[in-house]
Parts: C-alpha cells; sequence; structure tokens
C-alpha cells in the first residue's frame, strides 16, 4: 500500500473481526464450534486481565503505563476492568462465559451510542470541507476531512474526498493511500476508483489508471461512459508523452523543418518589430506544420503563448476595424491554428482553454469579412473530427452566442451557410450539449430562428430546412420543447413563413415548408396556452394546404390539423365548414399509415364536437363501411379513434339501425375485451356498443347472444 499505514486503526479493524467470529461461533448450532468458541473467548479474557494485572506502585495496561500513588498491600485481586477476575475465571467458565456475553452486548451499546455521536460531528466536518473545497481552498478541506476521520475512522466518503482534495493539490501519492482506505470500508466504492485512476494517471503509471478505470465498468455497467471518458483521457496523455519524446529526438538529431520551426517560433516572441515581421513569421510557420512532430514542438516551445502574448499580433486580432495588414495578420493566425490542431487533439485543447480564446473565436465569428470567418468555421470543423474535440468547443464555447451566431450564418449563400449548419448540426446530437443547454435558451436563440422564418424569401432555402431540423432535434428535450411551444412568436412566425411560401412557388420552398410542419407538429403535443390561441389561424393554414397535390406537404398538414383541432371549437367549426369530413373520408380510402391515422383522429374530433359532421359522416360513408373497416387494422389508435368516431355517430337518428346484421357487435365486442397497450381503446369501444344497443334495441339481441353484457360490464373499469 503506498504511503504510511495507521497501526491504530490496522488492530481496531483486527479486533472487530475477532470479536464478531466469537460471537458467531458461540451462537453457533454445532457445538464443536461453540466449545471451540468459549475455549477462544476464555484465553481473551485470560489475556486481559494479564494485561491489567497490578505490581507494587504502578498499574500496565496495553502501551500505558500509571503510576498508582497509593499502593495498598490488602488490594483485591486483580481483575480487569468491567471484566471477571482471573481466579473466578477459572473457577467458573460457565459464569465467565455469561459475563463475557453481557459484556459484548454491554459493549456493543456503548460503541453504537458513541458511533452516532462521532458520526454527527464527522458529518458537520465533511460538510465544512465540501464548503472549503467548493471555494477551491482545498488546504483547509484537508483539514476538515482529516478531523471528520479522526472522530470516525470508516468514514468512506470522508476518504474519497480528501483523496480528491489531495489530487488538486497534486499530493496523489496521498490521494492513493486514501482511495486504498477508502476501498476497505466498501470494495466497490466508484468514487475511489475514480479518483485513484486520477492520481495514477497524474504520477504516469497509465497502466494502473486503465486498471481503475476498468474496475469502474466491473462495478456498475451503467457508469461505462464515464470510464470511456477517463479511459480517453489516458490514451490522450500517453499520447501526448510519446508525442513529445519523439518531437525532442527529432530535435536533437537535427530535422531541418524542426529546427527551423523552434528558430521562427523564438524569433516570433521578439517585441517591437513591424507588423510584416510577424505575418512572414505566421505564414512561414504554416508552411512548416506538416507533421504532429512539428505540431508538438510548437505547443512545448511555448508557441500559444507568444502568439497570444504578442502585442501587434494581439491587435490585430481583437480589433473590431481592422487595417489591411491587421486583416491578413488574423487570417494568417487563424490558419496556423488551423494547422497546429488538425488531428493534434492536445493542441486542441491548449488552444480552447487558452486565456480568452474562446470569446475570441466566437467575436471573430461573428464578424462581417469572409476570410475571417471562414477560417473560424474551419477551425471549429477540425474540432469536430473526434469526440475529444466535440466535448472540448460544448465545455468551453459559450452556447447561447455560438448557436445564434451559426443560425445567422442561414442569411449567407455559398458554402459557408452550410459548414456553420453542419458544426450545429454536430454539436447538437452530443448528450453534453443539453446537459450545458441553460434553462433560458429559447429566450436567447429563438428570436433569431423566428426572423429567419418571417424573412424566408432572403435566406439560404438550401439550408434553412438543416435549421429547423436542427430547433427540432433540440426540441425532443422536454425542457427546451416546452419553452418553444410557449413562445406566441414562434407561432407567428411560423403563420408568417407558411404565407409566403404559399404566396410563391411552393416547388421552391417544399423542402422549407415540409420541415417546418414537421416542426410544428412535435411542438403541438406541448400544452401551450400560445399555441392554443394561433390554434384556428393554424387550423386556417392547414385547411388551405390539403389543396396541396404534393403527397408529403398534405400527410404533414393533415398530421398538424389533428393537433390543433382538439384546442379550439372554432378550429373545429372552420374545418367543417370548409369540407373536412369529405376530404378526410377520402383520405381513409387511400392514404398510406400517417395520414390514415391523423384522419381518424380529425373524424374523432369533429364528429365529438360538431352535429353538421355526424351528419355529413352518416351520409357520405353508407353503413360505416369505411370506419368498420378501420376497426379491423392492427393500429390501436386509429381503431380507438374510429370507435370514437362511430359513438358520435350512433347519436343521429337511423344511424345504429343501418347497422343490423352487420359485423358491428363482434368487432366492436372484439375489441372492448381485448387486450389493448391503451385503455382508451377498450373505453371507447365499449360506449361505441352502449350507444349502439340504446338507440336501436334490435341489437341488444346479438349482444346477449356473445355473452356482451358480460363484457360490457367487465369494461366499466375503463370508462371515466
Amino acid at each position: 500500500m503506498a504511503g504510511k499505514v495507521d497501526p491504530e486503526l490496522e488492530r481496531f479493524l483486527q479486533q472487530v473481526d475477532e470479536i464478531t467470529d466469537l460471537v458467531e461461533g458461540i451462537k453457533s448450532d454445532d457445538p464443536a464450534i461453540r466449545d471451540q468458541a468459549f475455549l477462544k473467548a476464555d484465553e481473551k479474557l485470560m489475556k486481559c486481565s494479564e494485561e491489567s494485572e497490578m505490581v507494587e506502585g504502578c498499574r500496565v495496561k496495553i502501551n500505558r503505563t500509571v503510576i498508582n500513588k497509593n499502593p495498598s498491600s490488602t488490594a483485591p485481586p486483580p481483575q480487569c476492568p468491567n471484566l471477571p477476575g482471573k481466579y473466578e475465571m477459572q473457577g467458573n467458565r460457565e459464569m465467565s462465559q455469561e459475563n463475557f456475553l453481557r459484556i459484548l452486548e454491554r459493549d456493543a451499546e456503548e460503541r453504537v451510542k458513541r458511533r452516532k455521536e462521532n458520526l454527527k460531528f464527522a458529518s458537520a466536518l465533511k460538510e465544512k470541507g465540501n464548503a472549503a473545497f467548493e471555494k477551491e481552498d482545498y488546504a483547509t478541506a484537508v483539514q476538515y476531512y482529516t478531523e471528520g476521520l479522526e472522530k470516525l475512522r470508516d468514514f468512506q466518503t470522508l476518504y474519497t474526498n480528501r483523496a480528491q482534495a489531495y489530487n488538486k493539490l497534486g499530493k496523489y501519492e496521498e490521494a492513493i493511500t486514501d482511495c486504498e482506505w477508502a476501498l476497505k470500508c466498501n470494495d466497490n466504492c466508484v468514487k475511489a476508483y475514480v479518483h485513484m485512476g486520477k492520481a495514477n494517471l497524474a504520477l504516469k503509471k497509465y497502466e494502473e489508471a486503465r486498471r481503475c478505470y476498468q474496475k469502474i465498468i466491473t462495478i456498475d455497467p451503467n457508469r461505462a461512459a464515464l470510464a470511456k471518458e477517463y479511459i480517453q483521457l489516458l490514451e490522450l496523455a500517453q499520447k501526448k508523452e510519446q508525442e513529445e519524446k519523439n518531437a525532442m529526438q527529432e530535435f536533437e538529431q537535427g530535422n531541418v523543418n524542426t529546427t527551423t520551426a523552434c528558430e521562427v517560433i523564438k524569433k516570433l516572441s521578439t517585441p517591437n518589430k513591424i507588423p510584416f515581421f510577424y505575418l512572414g513569421g505566421v505564414r512561414y510557420l504554416i508552411e512548416l506544420m506538416k507533421e504532429c512532430t512539428e505540431q508538438t514542438l510548437f505547443r512545448t516551445k511555448d508557441g500559444f503563448s507568444i502568439i497570444n502574448d504578442n502585442e501587434i499580433i494581439r491587435r490585430s486580432m481583437v480589433s473590431s476595424r481592422k487595417e489591411p495588414f491587421e486583416m491578413e495578420l488574423c487570417v494568417s493566425v487563424l490558419a496556423l491554428w488551423k494547422a497546429v490542431c488538425h488531428g493534434n487533439e492536445e493542441n486542441q485543447q491548449l488552444l480552447i482553454t487558452s486565456s480568452d480564446t474562446s470569446e475570441l473565436l466566437l467575436n471573430l465569428l461573428s464578424c462581417k469579412e469572409f476570410e475571417i470567418y471562414k477560417e473560424c468555421l474551419d477551425l471549429l470543423s477540425i474540432f469536430l473530427l473526434t469526440e475529444h474535440g466535440r466535448g472540448l468547443l460544448l465545455s468551453n464555447l459559450n452556447l447561447i452566442r455560438l448557436m445564434k451566431t451559426l443560425i445567422g450564418f442561414v442569411n449567407y449563400s455559398g458554402e459557408t451557410s452550410g459548414s456553420a449548419m453542419k458544426i450545429l448540426t454536430d454539436l447538437i446530437t452530443e448528450e453534453k450539449f443539453r446537459k450545458h443547454c441553460p434553462n433560458d435558451f429559447a429566450i436567447h436563440v429563438m428570436p433569431s430562428f423566428e426572423v429567419l422564418l418571417e424573412n424566408v424569401i432572403m435566406v439560404n432555402k438550401q439550408v434553412l430546412p438543416q435549421c429547423i431540423s436542427v430547433i427540432g432535434n433540440l426540441a425532443s428535450d422536454k425542457r427546451i420543447s416546452g419553452q418553444i411551444a410557449g413562445r406566441e412568436e414562434f407561432w407567428k412566425s411560423c403563420l408568417i413563413c407558411i404565407d409566403v411560401t404559399m404566396s410563391v412557388s411552393m416547388a421552391e420552398n417544399r423542402e422549407v415548408l415540409y420541415t417546418l410542419l414537421g416542426l410544428m407538429i412535435n411542438l403541438s403535443i406541448e400544452k401551450s396556452t400560445a399555441r392554443q390561441v394561433k390554434s384556428p389561424a393554424i387550423a386556417e393554414r392547414c385547411i388551405s394546404l390539403l389543396a396541396s397535390m404534393d403527397g408529403g406537404i398534405l400527410t404533414r398538414a393533415t398530421g398538424l390539423l389533428s393537433c390543433v383541432l382538439p384546442q379550439s371549437d372554432e378550429a373545429v367549426e372552420k374545418a367543417v365548414k370548409a369540407g373536412m369530413v369529405k376530404k378526410m373520408l377520402r383520405f381513409l380510402k387511400t392514404g398510406g399509415k400517417m395520414t390514415t391515422r391523423y384522419a381518424a383522429k380529425i373524424l374523432a374530433v369533429c364528429s365529438g364536437r360538431s352535429e353538421d359532421a355526424r351528419e355529413e359522416i352518416v351520409r357520405g360513408d353508407k353503413k360505416f363501411s369505411v370506419l368498420r373497416k378501420l376497426l379491423s387494422l392492427d393500429d390501436e389508435q386509429v381503431v380507438g379513434n374510429s370507435a370514437l368516431c362511430l359513438s358520435h355517430c350512433f347519436e343521429i337518428p337511423g344511424a345504429a339501425a343501418s347497422l343490423l346484421k352487420t359485423d358491428i357487435i363482434k368487432m366492436l365486442l372484439k375489441h372492448a375485451g381485448g387486450d389493448a397497450k391503451d385503455n382508451s381503446l377498450q373505453q371507447n369501444a365499449a360506449i361505441a356498443l352502449g350507444k349502439l344497443c340504446l338507440t336501436e334495441p334490435r341489437h341488444k339481441a346479438e349482444l346477449r347472444e356473445l355473452h356482451g353484457l358480460e363484457i360490457l360490464t367487465s369494461c366499466m373499469k375503463y370508462i371515466k
């Protein structure tokens, strides 16, 4: 074990184990084991008595000598405190055994009481240590954790917390020792392996660190992603060490490129030269950065610091209004960063975590100069090539600013617009993106997106669908979808975009409209006052879109309509007046799976809220042939809505009678008594059966023959 072992704690743990074994042995049903335990108990009692035996003038107890200032020749026979005397034990074995058990019980009670008190003090010290750790006062945190361990030696959390603080202080051996003690308390302590792995990694003990991280997966497979991240960092550290070793060998052997690169870096650190001196040096370095060796030397020779600290170079990067030479120098530095970061994750990390670099990149990305923002996009794209690089961007860039800036590129034409969307698309697929994405995301980002929708004529129509898909991807997160759906401005922008695309060539804007309708369908699932207010207007646009000859547009317009109609009686009235019933019946005869699902829902909603709709269904679907056909499908949602629509239509005089001598009773009974995943299917089928028999009593005879009354009785639990 690394570090010094506490002998007192070792002795204490050993005594606890011995006492536990004795108690278990005395309680054993096996006489041989029980007798052996009694013998060991007697030996332990004898030993305890001998250790406390007095001599003239002093008493010896374990390792402590106490002077007896009032010795007495008439002192009673020596005894172990609270234990039977030596002679009594020898003379009465049964009594010594009984006393021993009573002593164990009393001692256990006292230990429990002391442990509760110590736990209280140790927990308070742990909280103080945690507070100091949060303030990055790691030395004070260690002090509090240590005091806590003095109160309670087997407090696992204190060991792992102190190990974490030791790692922060660079005391890696001490951290490893604490992790080993934590594992003595709990051999499945994941945190102990995490901090031990970090300490071993810092000490460049790579295989030990790898074993720690792999142990995490063995203990808890759900932490595999965490362990994978740590192993990735370990491999990067190994790679970095090897790269630096190779680079130094090349340099010492006098490799021309490496030697020249070092000389140029050194010259760039010279102050007060003319701007073109630094411009030439930076461009020369770009040419030299061909291999990993040169990239590594750039890092180890402080190339990043030299570039960032050079006053003239720095000014060319940060100035808002750049002179021509500053423009060239800024573009060249960005090109140099691309050259040194391509395929070199260590350089990527050093660059993005350098002081002010992340903010500087976002500022340059917002620049109006094509060459500058193009180089920035190319640089960010390099980070996206690896999982580690993507993680660096997500952890170090302001994601709100990044999204707003990248969305703004939809206004641009050419490759840059596509590059910006690709960066955004790649980043949002990362789980870390949602982790780092703030709660007020919609407030800051959505206004930029809404402006694009309102100005759809002027934006890049090849890229806007990608941008809409990005927002849709983000909306898969309930937290974000609720924010977006609650914005009245969003729904207003969507309506403007639909109006504009319908007023011009729909073929030209087809992808924009198709993608936007999909986003609106997904967000319509969210309960939102803002969406409810806009429901009549949305329904009106959907009704207009149903005149389209494009199958995809028709399906999505129908889907959106099925989502907004339940929110507004006004929208239902408009839909019925616009001949929605006939269109939906036609869709049910010829439409695909999704169209059928949407159309069945629309008919269920309209028939439930409009008598005109019910009458039109009865007139348009003779003997309900279309709806009865839907009852035979495997789609529970379609079947449930069809049964609901039928129950509404049975209120029309003569509707139920038209189904005499059909299989309607059998079909509804099948679904009412079936095992559907959604109880609403049984509920709708049972309600339809009840209404069918009430409005046309002649159906009751068949219901009785099929034992339908029993089925209906069992379905009462589904009826709300």
